[in-house]
């Protein structure tokens, strides 16, 4: 994400369209606060600083 304003309303109302997902009126402010929390989550994720040198593992072991 960039520093731009985003309107998660209309974000969320053209995703609904798009993939034909009806959101009923009564649930659509609990969506669009998920999509904002989920974007903020996000922007902290790809913010954080990785050196050039890193790879990815090739394999995933906790």
């Amino acid at each position: 994400m960039t520093k731009e304003t985003v309107d998660f309303g209309e974000y969320v109302d053209r995703m609904a369209e798009l993939i034909d997902l009806p959101i009923d009126p009564e649930y659509r402010p609990g969506v669009v606060d998920n999509i904002t929390r989920i974007a903020a989550i996000a922007q902290l994720v790809n913010e954080f600083p990785l050196p050039d040198t890193i790879e990815a593992a090739p394999v995933f072991e906790p």
